[in-house]
């Protein structure tokens, strides 16, 4: 060999979009291909970018293989550079070429660091101390894969396991199930994050006892969405409660869900839970005036199938549908992240609902991007969510389910808008 490395740089077009999408495929292709090269592996590292393209790194021991992917062109850029002769860099844009599903490949090969045109350095390396210092010692392989949950603006990553749990494209979104090192199982919604075992109780416990303190006589309940089953399983804590009917657009997620996330799944089997799977905005259209004593609109971000949920026509088939005295609470989204989906929401709300009854309360949920998330809490001439709190209650309910993120004190906080909040809010 006449140079001290072998860099090939490649372009792979016509390639599958969901496969250049997908980092958990991406990231196995790459470490395949440098094994199959002969090369040793020494860690592997990669990020999606939500929501197309994911970059990433397979460090050899030899040098390196890395890629960027433009799914939205179906074109990925891949760098391949080995050093000494042990390694065919070759053998890995064939099986890439493969894995990738290319119509096309084209690659240029370089020589780096041609001997002709070199002098080597004597460099003195001291006496070794013993023969197991001369013995060479291969570095234990890892992998640094991250989910990236992101706008055009910010972003989420979190580090997970590397492979992908569940992984299906369903009719109305690709539902996914990552094995996380610091929030457990991970539920993720069209690149999306919709709850981890870890800071889930958060988001589950304000959305559903927050109004199940204040309104004591719930009996019949709805929940919109909540495929992950978390709602479900708060509100059948509460035994007064009769029967809760839950409608689920996507199958897909309930299956996961019960599969991969056996602690937010567990009431999927209550007598009380009658769980349809069909169009909530159709079902709530269809409901009978004065029906249920609480909704509950557990809905994913507004794209895709959830984008109906954040409509005027919806909730006010909502309002036509709760029975007077009644109380809706909805996730809103973030004052940071979706400002303005936000805004709207509580706007749209307050045309509906009468504008004193409609209330804003935050939670801390670290999983979702930038941390702080909220929901709003709806009444049907029913009772103040701060002014009406039973403080025993709200402590023996916190106590007797051995609550981790609800109490009393948190329940009177949450409505304790930052000012900037209550500005953009007009309040």
């Amino acid at each position: 060999m006449k140079s001290l490395g072998r860099h090939i740089l490649v372009e792979f077009h016509g390639c599958s979009s969901e496969i250049l999408n997908d980092v958990p495929c991406i990231e196995s292709s790459m470490v395949n291909a440098a094994k199959e090269s002969g090369a040793t592996i020494i860690s592997s590292v990669f990020h999606h970018f939500s929501p197309f393209g994911v970059s990433g790194v397979v460090v050899i021991q030899e040098s390196h293989l890395a890629i960027h992917t433009w799914p939205e062109y179906r074109y990925a850029a891949v760098d391949l550079f080995t050093c000494g002769d042990s390694v065919n860099p070759w053998t890995s844009y064939k099986i890439l070429k493969q894995a990738f599903q290319a119509e096309h490949g084209s690659a240029v090969e370089i020589n780096r660091g041609q001997l002709d045109l070199l002098e080597k350095a004597s460099i003195e390396l001291g006496e070794l101390r013993n023969e197991a210092t001369q013995q060479l010692i291969v570095p234990k392989y890892s992998r640094s894969v991250w989910f990236t949950d992101r706008n055009e603006n910010m972003a989420l990553s979190i580090r997970h396991k590397g492979d992908c749990l569940f992984r299906e494209k369903s009719p109305y979104q690709t539902v996914e199930v990552f094995d996380t090192f610091e929030y457990g199982k991970l539920l993720a919604v069209d690149k999306m994050v919709m709850c981890s075992e870890k800071d889930e109780k958060a988001y589950h416990e304000m959305i559903i006892h927050v109004p199940m303190v204040i309104e004591p006589h719930v009996k019949n309940v709805l929940v919109i969405g909540g495929g992950d089953g978390g709602s479900i399983r708060e509100i059948l804590r509460h035994a007064h409660v009769e029967r809760v009917t839950m409608v689920e657009i996507d199958e897909a997620v309930v299956r996961a869900s019960k599969e991969f996330l056996p602690s937010l799944s567990s009431a999927f089997d209550h007598p009380k839970l009658k769980l349809i799977i069909d169009d909530g905005i159709e079902y709530v259209k269809q409901s009978p005036e004065n029906h249920f004593d609480m909704i509950v609109v557990d809905s994913s971000d507004p794209v895709g199938p959830a984008e109906g949920l954040f409509s005027k026509e919806f909730y006010q088939d909502v309002y036509r549908c709760l029975r007077p005295g009644g109380v809706m609470t909805a996730q809103s989204e973030s004052p940071h992240f979706n400002q303005k989906a936000f805004v709207e929401l509580n706007h749209c709300l307050k045309e509906i609902f009468d504008p004193k009854s409609v209330f804003c309360y935050l939670a801390f949920i670290p999983t979702y991007p930038t941390g702080m998330w909220s929901f709003t809490y709806c009444t049907k001439g029913g009772k103040h969510p701060v002014t009406d709190l039973d403080q025993q209650r709200s402590q023996q309910i916190s106590k007797e389910f051995n609550l981790q993120y609800y109490n009393s004190n948190i329940h009177g906080a949450a409505f304790c808008l930052p000012t900037f909040i209550s500005t953009m809010l007009g309040e």
